[in-house]
């Protein structure tokens, strides 16, 4: 197996097993409330609010390695997905779902 492909399908397996431990449901019988002072119920909603947001960000991140996977499958992986130009080798080194080169990447969305 091709070495990016292996690293992306690795990284994959890793974001999505965690994305599934994030996505259990809470404990039976635990509450979640918005209560007036800190509690229990407050903290856990508070954790909760923390693991919705952590759980997009492995989602979005799992939606970037499967594009970069689409695109080692058609030969287009480590071109930018805006401006068409090669992406840095030092960047897809560091990260491999890389669909920006460092200059698109830092422009302000």
């Amino acid at each position: 197996m091709d070495p990016i492909v292996q690293t992306l399908t690795n990284r994959r397996a890793d974001l999505q097993t965690e994305l599934d431990r994030l996505m259990e449901p809470p404990e039976e019988g635990a509450s979640v409330g918005f209560g007036k002072r800190i509690g229990d119920g407050t903290t856990e909603a508070v954790e909760r609010l923390a693991t919705t947001a952590t759980a997009r960000s492995i989602a979005a991140s799992i939606k970037n390695i499967d594009s970069a996977l689409i695109k080692v499958e058609d030969g287009t992986y480590g071109t930018c997905d805006s401006c068409g130009e090669a992406i840095g080798d030092a960047r897809l080194e560091a990260l491999p779902a890389s669909t920006l080169c460092i200059g698109c990447a830092s422009l302000p969305s």
